[in-house]
């Protein structure tokens, strides 16, 4: 082997190593313990407006819901129960607290609003028809 091979390898060696250091630093992988951030969709009928979000592994008291302002926000945060001698080995799932804000449209009863939370998804229900109301502050209660 000539030495201009072996150069031309430990160059495209290093190339190699300041490309993948150079990735690493833009795009830094998240940690599972950087936020949750689930998912969501928004559906429309002719009637009502909704929202479902995935929650897995929540139940309904750590989530709250407050609309002020036509800006319906949901909230919460979900957490890593481990028992009595565990130790996490390595962690795949999201976990933190997180808030998702939604503005309403003029053509909704805030009034309205109605929550459920069933088989770790959360579903809020909006109606379109309705007096429009003024802006004000509530929690809204999930069944």
């Amino acid at each position: 082997m000539s030495n201009f091979t072996i150069d031309i390898e430990k160059q495209l060696s290093r190339l190699g190593k300041d490309i993948q250091q150079f990735v690493e630093k833009v795009a830094q992988p998240q940690s599972p313990h950087s936020g949750f951030n689930p998912d969501y969709d928004l559906v429309e009928s002719d009637e009502i407006y909704s929202i479902l979000m995935d929650l897995p592994g929540m139940n309904k008291k750590q989530i709250k819901i407050k609309l002020k302002d036509r800006v319906l926000t949901v909230s919460g945060e979900r957490e890593l129960y481990l028992e009595d001698g565990e130790q996490l080995k390595r962690a795949g799932r999201r976990q933190g607290s997180f808030s998702r804000s939604f503005a309403l449209p003029d053509n909704v009863d805030t009034a309205s609003v109605a929550a459920t939370f069933k088989d770790g998804v959360l579903r809020i229900k909006i109606s379109k028809t309705g007096l429009e109301s003024e802006d004000h502050s509530q929690s809204i209660p999930i069944k």
